[in-house]
């Protein structure tokens, strides 16, 4: 009891000397307290500061993630800009080299999955169609087609223009004014004629539509059906029926004599892209038809006469576009 008193009455003598020590040097006491509440206030603002550097980092990834999260896919292979990876701006497509005249000049023609629409105007212009109608399923890629159209047009009309004048210019010089403006009227209207061959908005036309699934009615065949780097596409995602479909359809539209141009993607194409969606992973599990079939399909059960491989003829493709070009004959 005793060393309690005692340590009680030693902890009272330290309270009272501080206290006296307070009330002497108020300044000194101030200046403690504030050099105590700066420490608090900078311990608070690094807490603060990691505390939002904490949640910058979590926004950043949570953006990131809604980045990943809404990756844009492209189930059917309607790819923006397609013919940009695919064509040599050089060399331009390497296809239209090994494609002959007779397919397309003068005749009615029909180009599935056209995508945006730039191999089938450059056909009309190269070949001289009779008409010709790309199809997509996707709306975007239709509308990116006539934006070409109208491009392509707008280019041909200059390039007419400039050869009206340059014609006429060359018949002045030698002939005379008066024969020459003759001679250049008598060449403008024969060229006129020569290139289809008018206005391209004349040749070609777009149409939104899933070939492989539409229930439209069609009162009109074609001479040349074309089926470009499609066939995957269908068969991911509709699996051995729409394939066949697909083929049986063609077969309907073609007029006798008429021809498929048909540029199947091979099997290992299918293993690269057999996850874009669940339907295409699990229609790849199910498919039994593969691609090196396709001529046994065609013509024992579909019901061409014959077929013709060009793929000897085709060179100047890009890396994973070197793909077998078959021509089938109804």
């Amino acid at each position: 009891m005793k060393e309690e008193k005692e340590n009680k009455n030693g902890i009272m003598e330290r309270k009272r000397k501080r206290n006296d020590r307070n009330k002497k040097n108020p300044e000194e006491n101030q200046n403690n307290h504030n050099e105590d509440q700066d420490q608090k206030n900078a311990v608070k603002d690094d807490k603060e500061k990691k505390s939002e550097e904490k949640t910058t980092k979590q926004e950043v990834t949570s953006n990131s993630n809604n980045k990943k999260k809404h990756k844009i896919v492209f189930p059917y292979g309607n790819y923006r800009n397609y013919y940009g990876y695919r064509i040599n701006e050089l060399d331009g497509d390497p296809r239209l080299k090994v494609f002959e005249r007779d397919w397309f000049q003068g005749k009615d023609c029909l180009d599935i999955g056209c995508n945006s629409g730039i191999l089938t105007i450059q056909i009309a212009r190269k070949f001289h169609c009779k008409s010709i109608l790309g199809i997509d399923i996707d709306s975007d890629r239709v509308s990116d087609a006539y934006w070409h159209l109208r491009k392509f047009a707008r280019t041909e009309n200059v390039e007419k223009n400039s050869t009206k004048v340059a014609r006429l210019e060359i018949k002045n010089e030698v002939n005379g004014a008066e024969h020459s403006a003759s001679a250049s009227l008598v060449e403008i209207k024969d060229d006129s004629s020569a290139s289809s061959k008018g206005d391209l908005f004349n040749v070609v036309s777009f149409r939104q539509e899933n070939f492989a699934q539409s229930q439209r009615p069609s009162g009109k065949q074609y001479d040349t059906i074309l089926c470009l780097s499609v066939t995957k596409w269908i068969h991911l995602n509709w699996g051995d029926d729409g394939l066949i479909t697909l083929f049986s359809k063609i077969w309907r539209l073609l007029h006798p004599g008429g021809i498929l141009v048909l540029e199947p993607q091979p099997w290992q194409s299918y293993e690269k892209n057999r996850r874009v969606s669940e339907t295409t992973a699990m229609n790849y599990r199910t498919i039994m038809f593969r691609p090196e079939s396709f001529r046994e399909i065609l013509l024992d059960k579909i019901g061409f006469r014959r077929v013709e491989d060009i793929t000897a003829a085709l060179s100047g493709s890009k890396a994973g576009f070197d793909r077998p070009i078959f021509v089938y004959h109804k």
